[in-house]
Parts: structure tokens; C-alpha cells; sequence
């Protein structure tokens, strides 16, 4: 199996798996995430602040101040009729009481006079109008004013099994049996007077989450098989002047209420998500007190949706929000009524779940996709920016769309992807460096192995083109050497020796050993890791090599009973280097036309009667100074252009090995050569050989006297060998 298909097959598989797991805890683990999601849309309509609510919703509050003027509650009811008929002659549209009033006003005259234990006489001379009836007035009121009541439906216990009547028609499209909604055990209702003499009524419970906050609301639930309306919701249909209203039910329950052209989408249980406008006192207040003392302005009630209820700390009406933690419930009910008039009802669409899953699983396959395949600095900032960038998409949809998205599960896909691919790329760079490790054990140091491992997130062995310095070097007279060996064990060991010793200096300067060729050793600088003036660190290395030939030899004669000589040739040039070959047997080396000319230059040093040759390319590149001389101008097998190669003799500190004055004759003599002048030169050649005998130039000797005897008029100094 190909690395490639290996690693895909590895990312796929991770894929599929994270997608699955992601999607059973979505499915059917919902509760261990639903907290946190809920939190995160807080920090939203947090972030948002207030916007602007519906000044056609006011709600007049029983407030602190309120209470102190007419007394703790609850009040006498002629109290709340006389707010009742104020608003009424104000002209207000509906009005909806937050307040229940579950049992008989205690402080009616009719009833405190009972109290007394009077007499029948005394009581036959109390006059019958001084016996008011509070809840008969409080009854009548409601009568004759747009007024709707409230009441509560309970969970816990069957208290009464009584159910208020709604003129209300409740229509169930495509039910199959189960409908999700909330199924309360019983009711706990005005007194029958005052019940009984509204023309309609809408329960008052919130329905909080398992954090305690009130996030959405129940329009409708069902008792004894009736479905009734919350109050927000009776008050925006009788708004809506409709008797008629539908419930559309889908697989997962109900699917959206409709009153006349308005559609409100819920989710499965008939639950509106709030879309709050802001905290505590976003609406427009008015204290009862100011009603009572018609204190307010007629335009403030006028044709408004007024409710009715309290903001006073000891009634004990007051709820957490998002924005608020001390909200008036009569203030949520305002806000439901708001967001359905205004048709800024939040919702989950009945295909979000397959949106949410689609967002989730996509997301996941993104992150798998730019941490394979982008370097570490390009995938951690595009996941680091990924991240406010779901959030801020989120929040568009959120408060453009009114559409809720699930927050919480894009980002567990982000973190968990995340987290996976780097285990998955610790896994695969810890076979990438064993790959590095089984490729360059015995080629480079440990320094440059350890740098080739450290440097992460680049492929060293991916083929590209790179200016290096290439090595040769060849053991002259190697066949008579193996032929004179006692055994072919004694040639193992001796070649074993050698190359120990040659090797040392070219891996401590971060050099790369490609191959060793039978007696021959072919290396390189600057791959696979930079080398900095990689050709200054190859002449210095092929330098101490032919100067560390004395010392070989002393070991050799001694072993092997014999003298070690060996030539060293060295190019610079831009070669393809990577891992090459077939597929499970490839070698990480270098080609190239500068290679083939680093080899003939070795050879060439047999020629030439010396041991260390470089090219031009070589010598150009050359920071620190060595004492060098040009040995020709040549044309190498295989190429078309001549090349100027030079010998190093030594450091420019080693100056002892070669006299200036030598150095600056023999270049006069092959200046002469180039002018053509090839007496002269030959003159100068025999003094420099008969001084320091040298194959060089006896070399030019012949050179100069076969180009007197065989003149040639094209001559430019170029020796062309057709050999290698």
C-alpha cells in the first residue's frame, strides 16, 4: 500500500468514525449539550443589547410604590376595577391580567360584615348598599371591558379538574396520535364569578429550562384532551379577530401554529423561543398607582395591548432571562406577544436537524482536510479564525433569520477534528521520522538528522531542484590492491577501514554520503538540510582528506603491506534531488549534469598527477582563501562547454606546500599556452619540471611540443577529452 493511499485510507476512516459518533450525540444524547448551547445564545442577546420593543405593548405594574400607596396585597378588588374601567375609558385595545384571583375578596363589606356575628335586627338596619361585593364588581368590570384573565395549569397534582371555557377553535392538522404537547393534571382557576365573567382567559405558567430560565414558552397545552391557550397567545388571537386556529403537525410533532395569516413556527411542543428585546423595563411601564390617580397620559393607553402584573419583590413574580435575571413574568408574556405580531418569532425549522448534522459533519471533513494538507502556520489560523467565524454566522442567522442553529455541536467538530488530526499527524510524522531515520542513518550526522526530524510539516524527501557541492572520490590501483589481498574478508576490512575513516569528516560537516561505489565514495552538501558556504565545507573536508593520506598510509603498510593513493573531485551545481526508484526500493540521492562532471573530475586527477580537483562553479562560490592553481581548460565527456578546473594545494595558512615563485611561473607558462606561444612556454615548462619534478608539466611539455610539430589555427586552449 502507497503511502498516499495509506494516509487517505487513515483520514477517511477517522472521518466516517468522528461523523458517526458526533451524530449519535446529537441524535440521542441531546441533554449533555443542550446547556451549554442554550449559554452560548445568551452571550448573544447579550452582545446584541436591546433593540427596540413594541410601544404598541405597555404593562401596568403593581409596583413597590403602588403597594405602599393602597396597601399590601392583595388588594380590595374595586381597586383593580377601577384600573380596569380607567384603561377601558382610555381607550386601550386589550387587556390582559397577569393576576389570578383564586379565592374571594376577604375585605368585601358583605363578607367582613359576617365576620361581626351581629344580630338579625342590627344587620336589617345596615343599608343593602353598604354591602358591597367587591368580586361582583371586579365581575362586572371584566364584562364590560377588553379584559382577559389569567390562571394556571398544574403539573404535580389534580387540585381542580375544572377547565375555563375559550372561544376558541383549535384545528389539528395531520395528527398521528402524538402530539408532544404539555399535558398538565390539573387547574388552578379565578373564583367562578370573576372566571366566569371574562369573555376569555390564557394560562400563566413558564415553563423554564433545566438551568432555571425562561427561554421559551408554551402557546398551547392540552387538559383533558382540550387544548387551551396561553394568555399571550389568547391576547394576539383575539387581536387577530379569528375564532379558527390550526395546529400542523409534523413526524416530530407539531410543526407551527397559524392564526389567519400569521404562521408561528414552534418546536415539537408547541413551544415559541422568546426573542427577548432587552432586560427588565424594555416595554413601557405605568404604576397602578398612577392609573388610580389618573396620572398618565390617554395617548400611553390608547388602542395598546396593556397587561397587567407586577414587578414588586414580595409577589413573587419575577423570572430569569438571558438578559435578566429579575424579569417581571407579566414582561415575558409582553415580549411572546411582541414577537408574534411583529413576526420575530425565533424558531427551529423542522429540517434544522439535518442542517445542524450537515454544518457538524462538514466542518469536521474542513478540518481534516486543511490539517493534512496545510502547513501548521496556514491550518492554525484558518481553524483560529474559524471558530468567531461560525459564531458570527450564527449570530446573523440568529437575529436576521430568527433561525436557532445549534452552536455548540459545530464547535465540539471543530475541537474534536482538531484534536484527532493531531494525533493523526503525531502519528504520521513519527513514521516520518522513522522513514528520515531509515533513510539517512549512515548518510548524515546526528545533528543533521536531528534537524531533518525537528524541522516539521516539510516532506525532505519530495523531489526539488537544489545547488549543491558533489564529492568524489576513487582509490587509484584498487584492482591490483584487491588482487594482492590474502582473502576477500582482509578486502572487506580494509575497504570497511577506509571509508570509516573518509566518512567521519564528510558527516560532522553536514554532509550527505549518497552511495559507496566499490572503492569510490559519492557525496554532497547543502541537502538535505541547508548548509551554509556548503562548497567552502566540501574543499576543507576533501582537503584533509589527501592531507590525511600520510596517516592512512602508516596504517596501511603496516596491515595491508602497502601505500594508499586516491583522487577527490568536486562540482557545485544545481542538481534534482529527492527520494528516487521504485516504489519500496528508493534511496534518497541526487541527479544531474553537475554530478557526472564531479565524477570525471575525479578521474581526471590521475591525469593530471594530483589529488584534489574543483570546477570553476566551485571555486567561484568559495568564501575563505586557499592557495589553488588552474590546471586547464577542458571539455569533459559528455559536455559541450569547457569547464576551467583548478587543483587546491592548500590553505592559504599552509603556504610551505608550494613556493609563490613556482606558482607564479608555472601560470606565466600556461598564459603563454593560451597566447599561442608554445616555445616559450615550453621553455618555462622544462625549468619548472627540472626544479620540481611534477606530471603536470610533463604533461604540458608534450602538450606544447606535439602543438609546435602539429600547428593548429582554430587553437583556444581548450583539451578535450573524449575519455573517462
Amino acid at each position: 500500500m502507497s503511502a498516499k493511499y495509506f494516509k487517505f485510507s487513515v483520514l477517511f476512516t477517522s472521518f466516517i468514525s468522528l461523523s458517526l459518533v458526533l451524530g449519535f450525540l446529537y441524535i440521542f444524547v441531546p441533554n449533555i449539550y443542550q446547556s451549554i448551547d442554550n449559554r452560548i445564545r445568551d452571550f448573544f442577546f447579550i452582545y446584541r443589547g436591546e433593540t427596540s420593543a413594541s410601544k404598541d405593548i405597555v404593562i401596568i405594574d403593581i409596583d413597590e410604590k403602588s403597594l405602599k400607596k393602597v396597601g399590601q396585597w392583595p388588594w380590595e378588588r374595586k381597586h383593580i376595577s377601577s384600573i380596569l374601567h380607567k384603561l377601558t375609558d382610555a381607550d386601550a385595545g386589550i387587556i390582559g391580567l397577569d393576576i389570578i384571583f383564586a379565592e374571594a375578596d376577604k375585605t368585601s363589606p358583605h363578607r367582613l360584615i359576617k365576620t361581626l356575628n351581629l344580630d338579625a335586627e342590627l344587620l336589617k338596619k345596615i343599608p343593602k348598599e353598604s354591602l358591597i361585593n367587591y368580586d361582583d364588581i371586579l365581575s362586572k368590570s371584566l364584562a364590560n371591558t377588553p379584559s382577559i384573565l389569567g390562571y394556571l395549569f398544574d403539573f404535580d397534582s389534580n387540585i381542580s379538574t375544572d377547565a375555563p371555557q375559550i372561544p376558541a377553535i383549535f384545528i389539528e392538522k395531520s395528527f398521528k396520535g402524538k402530539d408532544f404537547l404539555f399535558t398538565p393534571k390539573g387547574t388552578l382557576l379565578n373564583i367562578d364569578t370573576i372566571q366566569n365573567s371574562a369573555y376569555s382567559s390564557g394560562y400563566l405558567n413558564n415553563v423554564p429550562d433545566t438551568s432555571g430560565m425562561i427561554r421559551s414558552l408554551p402557546l398551547v397545552m392540552k387538559f383533558d384532551e382540550t387544548i387551551y391557550p396561553s394568555l399571550s397567545f389568547e391576547i394576539v388571537r383575539l387581536i387577530s379577530s379569528t375564532k379558527k386556529v390550526y395546529l400542523k403537525y409534523n413526524n416530530n410533532g407539531v410543526e407551527y401554529i397559524k392564526i389567519k395569516n400569521k404562521v408561528i413556527p414552534t418546536d415539537r411542543f408547541a413551544r415559541l423561543h422568546i426573542n427577548y428585546k432587552g432586560p427588565s423595563k424594555t416595554y413601557k411601564y405605568i404604576s397602578a398607582i398612577d392609573i388610580l390617580n389618573d396620572n398618565f397620559k390617554k395617548e400611553d393607553i390608547s388602542n395598546k395591548v396593556i397587561l397587567i402584573g407586577t414587578s414588586a419583590y414580595g409577589l413573587l413574580d419575577l423570572r430569569s432571562t438571558p438578559l435578566d435575571s429579575i424579569m417581571p413574568g407579566v414582561e415575558i408574556h409582553a415580549t411572546v406577544i411582541d414577537n408574534i405580531l411583529n413576526q420575530q418569532v425565533l424558531y427551529k425549522p423542522n429540517w434544522i436537524e439535518g442542517l445542524d448534522l450537515l454544518i457538524t459533519i462538514s466542518l469536521a471533513a474542513f478540518i481534516i482536510l486543511i490539517l493534512s494538507y496545510f502547513p501548521i502556520y496556514i491550518s492554525g489560523t484558518m481553524v483560529s479564525l474559524l471558530v468567531p467565524f461560525i459564531l458570527y454566522i450564527q449570530y446573523i442567522i440568529l437575529f436576521k433569520e430568527y433561525i436557532i442553529l445549534n452552536i455548540i455541536f459545530p464547535l465540539i467538530s471543530i475541537f474534536t477534528a482538531s484534536i484527532v488530526m493531531l494525533i493523526i499527524k503525531y502519528f504520521f510524522e513519527y513514521r516520518q521520522k522513522e522513514k528520515i531515520k531509515g533513510k539517512f542513518a549512515q548518510k548524515v550526522s546526528p545533528q543533521v538528522m536531528h534537524s531533518l526530524i525537528d524541522q516539521e510539516n516539510i516532506d525532505h524527501l519530495h523531489t526539488r531542484n537544489k545547488n549543491v557541492t558533489i564529492y568524489f572520490s576513487d582509490i587509484r590501483s584498487f584492482t591490483t590492491i584487491s588482487e594482492n589481498m590474502e582473502s576477500p574478508e582482509k578486502l572487506v576490512e580494509f575497504l570497511n577501514f577506509y571509508m570509516t575513516e573518509m566518512a567521519e569528516g564528510i558527516i560532522s560537516s553536514k554532509g550527505t554520503i549518497d552511495k559507496f561505489i566499490g572503492d569510490a565514495i559519492m557525496a554532497y552538501w547543502n541537502a538535505p538540510i541547508d548548509v551554509d558556504n556548503h562548497a567552502d565545507e566540501a574543499v576543507r573536508v576533501a582537503l584533509e582528506h589527501v592531507q590525511k593520506r600520510d596517516e592512512l598510509n602508516t596504517y596501511t603498510l603496516k596491515k595491508y603491506n602497502f601505500e594508499l593513493d586516491y583522487g577527490i573531485g568536486l562540482n557545485t551545481g544545481k542538481v534534482t534531488v529527492g527520494d528516487i526508484g521504485s516504489e519500496g526500493r528508493s534511496d534518497y540521492t541526487i541527479i544531474g549534469d553537475p554530478v557526472n562532471l564531479a565524477a570525471r573530475l575525479e578521474s581526471l586527477c590521475k591525469f593530471y598527477g594530483v589529488r584534489l580537483i574543483i570546477s570553476e562553479f566551485t571555486k567561484q562560490l568559495l568564501n575563505k582563501e586557499y592557495i589553488c592553481r588552474e590546471l586547464d581548460w577542458v571539455k569533459v565527456k559528455g559536455k559541450t562547454e569547457p569547464v576551467r578546473i583548478y587543483e587546491v594545494i592548500s590553505t592559504i595558512n599552509d603556504s610551505g606546500v608550494i613556493s609563490t615563485t613556482e606558482l607564479e611561473q608555472y601560470q606565466e607558462a600556461l598564459y603563454l599556452v593560451r597566447l599561442k606561444n608554445f616555445s616559450m612556454a615550453l621553455k618555462r615548462f622544462n625549468s619548472l619540471d627540472a626544479d620540481n619534478p611534477h606530471k603536470l608539466y610533463k604533461l604540458y611539455i608534450q602538450r606544447c611540443e606535439y602543438l609546435m610539430e602539429n600547428p593548429q589555427e582554430d587553437f583556444d586552449g581548450v583539451f578535450e577529452f573524449n575519455f573517462k
